[in-house]
């Protein structure tokens, strides 16, 4: 527990990490990969190059520093991350190989600003940050534990590759080994683990696209980064990749609400399992899909497989509409006309997220979103989203 002083110390540094920092994340991420080369097996390298990680990071210092009196209040939104560390396979044991990089870094960054005091202090903050990120992990270890022994990476056999869209294949992978798959809640993801050609251990997010309590995974992959056009390019039915359990916190709350949906592109993949969810709970379901080029639509026999059980359809596209789709873009009133008493999933680019989130009218709570990326980084640049 903190101290008066301590807490108070650390509040007066606010400031200074909102102006410095990314600046010091950055300088932590370089010094974490040069000491510790194994974490970059870990960290996805692209969000590093596009400094996406450095920002989120920059995000979670500051939410720290600015509640460290009371934790506790940030719990609902490091649920997502939690899940993300959990996926990763994040241990106890990195935690303090974290906090000396981190420290070293304010240190480098702040230079004489950053005295003996201001350095044991944030220590002391760093270790009861670290101690809730690990009790809070080892909860969703434990369900691990439970869910029929899936621990760590599993080996899993490709057993069907399927063509979905021009730059969208789906991937049924079965384990190699006996192995009896926990189930998993509508709208989550596996994360999938690969060697690239020049010996990086890579990981990766995938939203699972079957239904929960199949013998099989599968995910669907858009060619566009390093591993998915590794995925795309170099993997073929009988190789094997390595997963963690389904993680994530997306999912259909209980309820009758209805349940309207939000897709771009690719982001469709988890609001099709949440949609099939919906259904089945006898919920009312509308689901808008957006796409850039309509002969080019990924999915198509899943959404006819939605019509069929009862949702409404809606399909829009800037290029090439065809009979019975939009031409054009999702409106700023469709989604201001959507019932206040719905609950409502998006999931596409950031933009479009930010673009339901502005035109939203109910409560803020009723609105769910899921980020391909550091959702830190997201939320940092964002205002108004819940």
């Amino acid at each position: 527990m903190l101290n008066t002083a301590t807490i108070q110390l650390i509040k007066s540094t606010v400031p200074v990490l909102a102006e410095h920092g990314p600046a010091i994340t950055r300088v932590f991420y370089q010094r974490l990969f040069e000491r510790h080369p194994e974490m970059t097996h870990i960290f996805n390298q692209t969000n590093q190059k596009t400094n996406r990680q450095s920002q989120a990071l920059a995000h979670a210092v500051y939410a720290a520093a600015a509640n460290i009196d009371q934790l506790d209040v940030l719990k609902p939104t490091l649920l997502p991350i939690l899940h993300k560390h959990r996926s990763l396979q994040i241990k106890p044991e990195m935690y303090p190989i974290v906090g000396t990089e981190l420290l070293r870094a304010i240190e480098e960054v702040l230079g004489d600003a950053a005295t003996p005091a201001i350095i044991d202090a944030w220590g002391l903050a760093y270790q009861e940050i670290a101690d809730l990120f690990i009790t809070l992990e080892a909860e969703l270890y434990a369900q691990d534990e439970q869910a029929k022994g899936f621990t760590g990476y599993q080996t899993f056999t490709v057993t069907a590759i399927t063509q979905e869209a021009s730059d969208i294949k789906s991937f049924t992978l079965q384990p190699a080994h006996a192995l009896t798959l926990p189930t998993f809640t509508p709208g989550q993801y596996v994360t999938l683990r690969i060697k690239t050609p020049a010996g990086l251990w890579q990981n990766r997010q995938y939203s699972l696209i079957n239904r929960p309590g199949d013998a099989f995974y599968t995910i669907a992959v858009k060619r566009d980064g390093s591993v998915s056009k590794q995925l795309h390019d170099e993997t073929n039915v009988g190789d094997t990749v390595l997963l963690s359990a389904p993680a994530g916190n997306f999912a259909l709350p209980a309820g009758q609400a209805p349940v309207v949906l939000f897709a771009g592109g690719i982001g469709l993949t988890p609001l099709l399992a949440i949609a099939s969810a919906a259904l089945a709970a006898n919920r009312s379901v509308t689901l808008h899909v957006a796409i850039q080029d309509d002969r080019d639509r990924a999915f198509s026999t899943h959404l006819a497989s939605l019509e069929t059980a009862g949702a409404i359809v809606i399909r829009y596209a800037e290029r090439q509409a065809q009979t019975g789709t939009i031409s054009g873009r999702l409106t700023e009133e469709v989604i201001q006309n959507v019932d206040e008493s719905a609950i409502a999933f998006v999931c596409g680019p950031e933009a479009m997220i930010r673009f339901v989130a502005s035109n939203w009218q109910g409560a803020t709570e009723q609105l769910h979103y899921e980020v391909f990326g550091p959702l830190l980084a997201f939320e940092a640049e964002t205002v108004g989203v819940n």
